[in-house]
């Protein structure tokens, strides 16, 4: 998440300049054949390509309005994952009769939970934007911890080694964090040190997470409809190609001199298409890991403060920072 008032113009244009380049060479080829080489019959009216210009713009204002909204999907989950986490930091310290080694336990289970929570939906899919030149070349630029760290040694954090060796043998880790949970607020009631009633309604809040953790998964392994996404990119670069064509004789009516303003303007009407595709694109996967992501290792390092402070420790983890701008 960039955490800044915008990205500025030099940050924007090195991120899009390799589409700025195919651009240039795009708008200069016809250019160069019509007026260079007299080959004026290469020239097509400017209406048509309104046409598809105007098609385009409708796709691509539909791709990224839905974009946005998987996003803040995104966002909105998490914000329930922060709350229902502080409900349950509070219900645990507060409803478990006399041991505190079986609370602090169930707070720190809950930190494995969130660790494994987000390795998982940092792991890439096929359909992702973090492998395509442009954004691994931003991405240097900011720090994600799922991609340095591994979650072995996260994990030592917070369980036992015996947890941890039995969490890794399983395919989906926070799934069955969730259901040591469970079964550890299970024992603690037969035991007594929760009576019923407050026992289900720590059980709700374990619910919850799984419907957090659920809308997650939906959101990372189901992606933007291919087929939109598809046809939003073949029309814009349809009416980038067109363009040029259709300049030409708009600016033959000013004179030949003028014949040459085709090559910037066509390049400037094309970069906003470009662009606006470009935006849309890196925004559909919310959780991949690009400067654009809900920022979930900084909101799970937020539950983790709140919850050790419940327990009334000392040596709090501190907050984390963006770095460049950008909060991940």
């Amino acid at each position: 998440m960039h955490s800044g008032r915008k990205y500025s113009l030099k940050e924007f244009i090195l991120w899009t300049r390799d589409d700025i380049y195919k651009l240039i060479t795009i708008a200069t080829i016809p250019t160069i054949l019509y007026q260079v080489f007299d080959l004026k019959f290469i020239a097509i009216p400017w209406f048509p390509i309104a046409l598809i210009g105007t098609a385009a713009a409708f796709i691509v204002g539909f791709k990224n309005t839905q974009t946005y909204n998987r996003l803040w999907e995104a966002r909105q989950i998490w914000g329930g994952i922060v709350n229902t986490s502080r409900s349950l930091g509070l219900m645990v310290r507060d409803f478990i009769d006399d041991d505190q080694k079986a609370t602090q336990e169930i707070m720190y289970r809950h930190f494995a939970w969130l660790t494994a929570l987000r390795f998982q939906l940092r792991e890439p899919r096929s359909w992702e934007n973090m492998e395509k030149s442009y954004n691994k070349e931003y991405s240097k630029h900011y720090f994600t911890e799922e991609k340095t760290a591994k979650l072995e040694e996260e994990l030592k954090k917070y369980v036992s080694e015996g947890e941890r060796e039995y969490i890794l043998s399983k395919k989906n880790r926070a799934t069955q964090l969730l259901a040591l949970q469970s079964k550890r607020l299970k024992e603690l009631q037969t035991e007594s040190k929760i009576d019923l009633f407050k026992y289900l309604q720590i059980t709700d809040k374990i619910s919850e997470l799984y419907e957090h953790q659920g809308k997650c998964e939906r959101i990372k392994n189901f992606p933007y409809p291919r087929q939109f996404a598809s046809i939003n990119l073949f029309f814009v670069w349809l009416f980038v190609i067109l363009v040029p064509f259709g300049m030409l004789n708009e600016f033959q009516k000013l004179g030949d001199l003028y014949v040459w303003l085709t090559i910037p303007f066509s390049i400037v009407v094309s970069w906003v298409f470009t662009s606006m595709e470009r935006v849309g694109e890196s925004t559909e996967n919310p959780f991949e890991g690009s400067a654009n992501d809900v920022p979930i290792t900084a909101m799970s390092r937020t539950i983790e403060i709140d919850m050790r402070d419940m327990l009334d420790e000392t040596d709090l983890p501190p907050a984390l920072a963006p770095v460049n701008k950008i909060l991940m």
